[in-house]
């Protein structure tokens, strides 16, 4: 499967701070859970990537 596949799976996406001082992304789809803990500083290093990502996206749909 590659970022182009696409698929008809329903997930839930929830991303928050951890009582750690973690960035959690915590991902839930078909009973698996997948929880993701991050420093901040990688957190912003996604963040980024996705910002990235989403200007990419407009371009080409326009």
């Amino acid at each position: 499967m590659g970022i182009n596949t696409e698929r008809d799976i329903e997930a839930n996406l929830q991303i928050g701070p951890t009582d750690q001082g973690m960035v959690r992304i915590y991902v839930e789809a078909d009973g698996v859970e997948i929880p993701m803990d991050f420093e901040p500083d990688e957190a912003r290093e996604i963040a980024e990537e996705i910002m990235s990502a989403a200007k990419a996206a407009e371009k080409r749909g326009s």
